[in-house]
This record gives C-alpha cells, structure tokens and sequence, in this order.
C-alpha cells in the first residue's frame, strides 16, 4: 500500500522513464476534458489516477495509448516519443480497456493465441507466453474453457492477460474492477500486486479509493480534467495538514498521561475524551514503543492501541470539497 512501501520519488523524463507525459489536453468544444496534465512512471512503479467518473481518466489514457488525438501535450514510452515512434510505443506498451475485449466463443488460451499472432508473435515462444500468462492471472485451470462460460471477474482477468501477452514495459489497466464481485475484485488486485514486483510499470485509473491504497506506490488525483495533487500517500496527506494517530484506550490515568505524552519530541498534539486519548504525530509505528513508555511511566493502564491513518478519501475531499464517488 501507499502507506506501507518505500516511496520510489518522482520519475525523472528519458531512460528512467516507462511513461513520461506533459502538457496532456482534450477539448470537445468549448469543454476542455483533460487539462495540462502531466506525470511520471519509473519501472516497477504502479501509478493511480484516482478521481470520480467523469474527471477525465479514460480520456487521458486514450491519449496516452494513441487512441486519441491530443490537442496539446506529449507521451514518450521508454524513451519514444508517442509522435515520432507510435510502433515502438504499442511494442512497449499494454493497454486493458473497460470494455472487454475478448472472444466469448474462444477459450481462454484461444484468445490469448489470436491476439499472441495479432502481436506479431508465434511458434514455441508464443506457447510458452500464453502458458505463463494464464498462471499469472490465475486462469491455468480454466485454458480450455469458452471465455463465455466465465465470471465477469475471470473475464476482467483474461483481458489483463491480453494486454500483458507481450511483455509490455507499461501495462494501462482502466478501471479493471468495474461491475466484479468482490472475490473476483481480489484476485484481479493481487494480479496487478504482481506485476510491480517483477519490474512492469502500472498507469492504474480507479475511482475506488481503497484500490488506490492498496496497490498504488504513488497516486494522482484528477478532478475535471486537472491533475491537483500528486505523492505517495503519506505525501498527500501532509500536503492537507493531517496527520497520523495512535489512539489509547485506557482503564486508568488518563488525565495523568496527557501532559507526559506531550513531552515527546514527535507527538503534535494529545487530545483526551472519556478514557481514549488520541495522539497526532508523523510516525506511528516508530514512536509507538516511546508512547506505551510513556503511558506506563505517567501510570496509565492501557487496555488497547490503535493506529490510525488518514485516507486518500479524506484528501480528496479536503482538495475539492466533494467525496470520490460524488
């Protein structure tokens, strides 16, 4: 998650680069869909556009994929320009639409083998691609069944596989989860989890906050077509002034332990409310062993602990006033 990982810190443009884009917009008329939006993707990053239906995410990964005429701005995919080289950006990169696009009277390893040719791939190589791709997205089991016979969730997860067959350096996946039940949400969440791991770059749209957390080493929030904030979670949420909590619930010596945990360097604030007191400071987890000290040293008694952790819901309102899924 956001939270949990080491930040990998801004890509920079050129080799560092899977997906360096700037100055990106669409207008239809006198509505400007996506407006200057500019970011980075370094390998191995998985990347979120996390912003509510309507904010111009899938317009931007149009423009991004080539399917979609830019009205200003620029795309380079490891190092080529989307203008100048557009068969050197499809060979590196991989696009999952919203809309399926498979064969339903195909089976799963039919479908990969058709769009594996399309590719311009064949013979061993392409057997062997097909046949790591569907343990990847978890299909293995079901090679020979007619996509028709499928979940919409093991559907999602063929398409997945389409866009990964020829081991893109950039996977676009958008909105992966739309209309899936949620057992089929989590195996499509612990796909993408795999594919950072093994040094593919991720541009993941969702307007599924939790989502964003989970996978997403860096996220970017859009809103009517404008990218208005950008970080790693914890980066985000300083930007909005908050902070972390440890929350203590306590059987006694509450009013003893405030004044004693406010003396710690790292502590921000202590509020007390009928035997809880919650601590405002930047690192939980670390301070957590000097706080408990703390509540021992003052005579507190501590029946439990809770940390708490502010959510890219809660910066999204903050940022512009209306909930995520508004």
């Amino acid at each position: 998650m956001v939270g949990q990982r080491e930040a990998i810190g801004t890509a920079e443009a050129g080799t560092r680069s899977v997906l360096h884009c700037r100055g990106l917009t669409k207008r239809y008329g006198d509505k400007t869909v996506v407006d200057d939006l500019g970011f980075s993707i370094a390998p191995g990053e998985t990347y979120g556009l996390l912003g509510p239906n309507g904010a111009g995410k899938t317009t931007a990964i149009s423009m991004i994929c080539g399917l979609l005429e830019r009205d200003g701005g620029t795309v380079s995919v490891m190092g080529h320009d989307l203008d100048e080289a557009p068969r050197d950006l499809r060979r590196s990169l991989g696009y999952v639409p919203q809309d399926l696009a498979i064969y339903p009277d195909l089976s799963a390893k039919e479908n990969l083998l058709f769009f594996g040719r399309l590719q311009g791939m064949g013979g061993k190589a392409l057997a062997a691609r097909t046949e790591h791709v569907l343990e990847t997205v978890g299909l293995a089991g079901r090679a020979n069944d007619r996509a028709e016979r499928f979940s919409g969730g093991m559907k999602r997860r063929l398409n997945i596989g389409i866009g990964l067959l020829h081991e893109p350096q950039l996977l676009v996946l958008d909105e992966p989860t739309v209309g899936v039940d949620p057992q089929s949400r989590d195996s499509i969440l612990a796909s993408v989890e795999q594919l950072g791991a093994s040094g593919i770059g991720v541009l993941y749209t969702t307007h599924y906050m939790e989502e964003a957390e989970r996978l997403c080493d860096r996220v970017g929030i859009i809103d009517r077509g404008k990218l208005i904030a950008e970080g790693t979670r914890r980066e985000l949420v300083e930007q909005i002034g908050q902070h972390d909590q440890v929350r203590l619930a306590l059987g006694r010596g509450s009013d003893t332990v405030v004044e004693r945990l406010r003396q710690l360097p790292e502590v921000v604030n202590v509020v007390a409310s009928d035997g809880t007191v919650d601590i405002a400071l930047d690192e939980p987890y670390t301070a957590l062993p000097r706080i408990l000290t703390a509540a021992n040293e003052a005579g507190a008694r501590v029946l439990s602990v809770e940390v708490v952790e502010p959510d890219l819901e809660e910066v999204f309102l903050q940022l512009t006033g209306r909930a995520l899924r508004n």
